[in-house]
């Protein structure tokens, strides 16, 4: 047994280093810097909590938040509500319902930079020219062009492309409910909104409270899609705390600082998806 566990042991180092020197590593190192003026580049000073101090001073960043924030939650809710209403449809016995399957995952497979780069051109080009075609004045300017409305671009696409994933989830999900509970309720006339609310809901509560979580830590985290459609713009209306962390660190020579900003924002997305288990389980217990 103890040789048995010696070779487990070896198996595992390799990915435990590997771990360590690409993730562990540079973590550490970057909670580090932030208590530094370190540019990215030559000497620096230790200037304790000053650039936590900043992150909470600073109107650029107090509005990257807003704008995370307004993203991810409208997203998140809009997801799961489409990717639900999919996966109840496609677990329905219908024809060709597993072709459908496999379509509806399509966009999970394409990469997130491609599928901006298709819908900065349907909104530049496509629905504009179609728009103004048909005599539709509201729609016949570029959204993204508009400091007030580029966001919902953003979440057109963002909502497209991750409504895949949470389906498939979704499906699981309902693949563990057996049939004869729904015959059952047939029997003593409970109509469909009435199961969905009284035995399907209920049942896969827990594939809910995965899907939350995921779709709000992921959203969060909301880069790719920004870069593709609207780089942050117009001005710094799109400007998401990750796109932030990235040019200020990276282009702006605030590595030090953006270092701070993202233990900050590391702490908040752990507590947010924290408080999102503790209490959608609480719900689950409910149900």
């Amino acid at each position: 047994m103890a040789g048995r566990n010696r070779a487990f042991f070896f198996m595992a180092l390799p990915a435990l280093i590997l771990f360590f020197v690409f993730h562990t590593y540079p973590m550490l190192q970057g909670i580090f810097y932030s208590f530094t003026n370190w540019k990215g580049y030559g000497e620096w000073d230790f200037v304790g909590i000053r650039n936590y101090i900043n992150v909470f001073q600073d109107f650029r960043a107090l509005n990257a938040y807003g704008f995370t924030f307004q993203f991810a939650i409208v997203s998140t809710i809009l997801v799961n509500i489409f990717s639900l209403i999919i996966a109840i449809g496609l677990n329905a016995k219908i024809k060709f319902r597993k072709t459908l399957r496999a379509l509806y995952f399509v966009p999970n497979i394409l990469s997130i930079l491609i599928v901006g780069f298709i819908f900065n051109f349907i909104f530049t080009h496509f629905l504009p020219g179609i728009a103004s075609s048909i005599g539709l004045t509201a729609l016949s300017a570029n959204i993204l062009g508009n400091p007030d409305l580029a966001w919902v671009g953003i979440v057109i696409m963002a909502v497209w492309q991750a409504t895949a994933f949470n389906t498939i989830l979704y499906l699981a999900g309902l693949q563990t409910i057996p049939s004869d509970i729904y015959e059952a309720s047939e029997i003593d006339g409970a109509g469909k909104w009435k199961q969905f609310w009284k035995m399907t809901f209920p049942l896969i509560a827990p594939f809910f409270t995965i899907n939350m979580v995921l779709a709000m830590k992921n959203f969060l985290m909301v880069f790719d899609h920004i870069i593709a459609l609207t780089g942050g713009g117009p001005g710094q209306a799109t400007e998401s705390i990750s796109l932030l962390i990235y040019r200020g660190g990276f282009e702006g020579g605030q590595f030090a600082y953006q270092s701070a900003n993202a233990v900050v924002y590391f702490v908040i997305i752990v507590v947010i998806s924290i408080f999102q288990i503790r209490i959608l389980q609480k719900r689950e217990v409910q149900l």
